[in-house]
Formats: C-alpha cells, sequence, structure tokens
C-alpha cells in the first residue's frame, strides 16, 4: 500500500479556521502547522478553530505536538475549545489517551462541512529547526497529561541532550 504523502489544507471562512490533515501527516509538516500556530495566534475576528483528520492515515507525535500547540495558541481567544473532527476509532483513541480531549471538542462529524479549501503552502524545515521543532512538540505533549510524561521522557532528554552538544559547534 502507497504510503499517501501528508498534505495539509485550510480554509479560513466568517471567522472559522478549517485546518484539513491528509494522508501521513509527519515531522516534516511540522513547520507549517507551526506557523499556522502563531498565524491564528494574531489572527482577528477568530470564532472558532476545526480541525479535521477524517482523511488523516497516520498522525506521527510531533505533528500532534503541533496540533496541541494550535489548541494552546487560541486559547482564550475563542468562546468554544477548538475541534477536532475524527472518525477512525484509531486515532479517536490515540487523542483520548494523548489527552486531547482537554484541550479540543473531539466529534465525528462537523456541524457544517466547510467551504473549499486551499492547499497550504509547505513551510520548509532546516535539520536545526526540525530538531528544535520535534523537541518542543514533545514538550507540550508532556504538559498535556501523566501518560505522555511517561511516554516521551526519555526522546526529550535525550533531543535535549543532542541539542546541548550541537550548540558547541
Amino acid at each position: 500500500m502507497m504510503m499517501h504523502e501528508g498534505r495539509i489544507k485550510a480554509a479560513f471562512d466568517s471567522g472559522v479556521f478549517v485546518l484539513k490533515l491528509c494522508g501521513d501527516v509527519r515531522l516534516t509538516l511540522c513547520a507549517t502547522l507551526d506557523s499556522q500556530a502563531q498565524q491564528l495566534s494574531r489572527t482577528p475576528g477568530l470564532r472558532a478553530v476545526m480541525i479535521d483528520l477524517r482523511e488523516t492515515t497516520n498522525v506521527d507525535s510531533t505533528a500532534l505536538g503541533f496540533l496541541a500547540k494550535v489548541a494552546m495558541a487560541v486559547q482564550g481567544k475563542l468562546e468554544q475549545p477548538p475541534t477536532i473532527v475524527a472518525d477512525n476509532p484509531d486515532v479517536q483513541r490515540m487523542l483520548d489517551v494523548m489527552g486531547f480531549s482537554r484541550y479540543f471538542t473531539l466529534v465525528e462529524a462537523p456541524i457544517t462541512e466547510p467551504c473549499e479549501l486551499s492547499d497550504l503552502p509547505e513551510v520548509p524545515a532546516d535539520e536545526e529547526g526540525l530538531r528544535h521543532r520535534i523537541l518542543e512538540a514533545h514538550r507540550i505533549l508532556m504538559h498535556m497529561n501523566e501518560h505522555n510524561r511517561e511516554e516521551f521522557q526519555s526522546l526529550v532528554e535525550m533531543l535535549e541532550a543532542q541539542e546541548a552538544s550541537s550548540h558547541h559547534h
């Protein structure tokens, strides 16, 4: 089976921002997610945020960390928490275990289907930036709940050690 390259689409329609993740969403797309999180925190008139994972075949932990960052970027700006649409039971279970239900409303189908979505241009990430983002993502996840803290502790420590040594060059 061919793994579908991950793609991220987005739409902003009358105050509702929709982020749709398609295919295999990995850390290569993190820079794109990160820039969206930063943009959203500055977007005037933002009323709701919906993240659609129905066409996602896989989301790695780094990408999940940046989805969490999107939620945190808009915290306190919206009347209700951002929504994650996921109809795949495995994805639902993973989001639940990782504590996403504290920051998002998890639903199986959106109330309304969004208007036309356009592909977001991929923000390129260099290796240094990538490592930094992997670290940031897992730190965010570790703050979300105890399960993640145990799960990612050793990875984060390893990345921190790498980051420390890379500054000596």
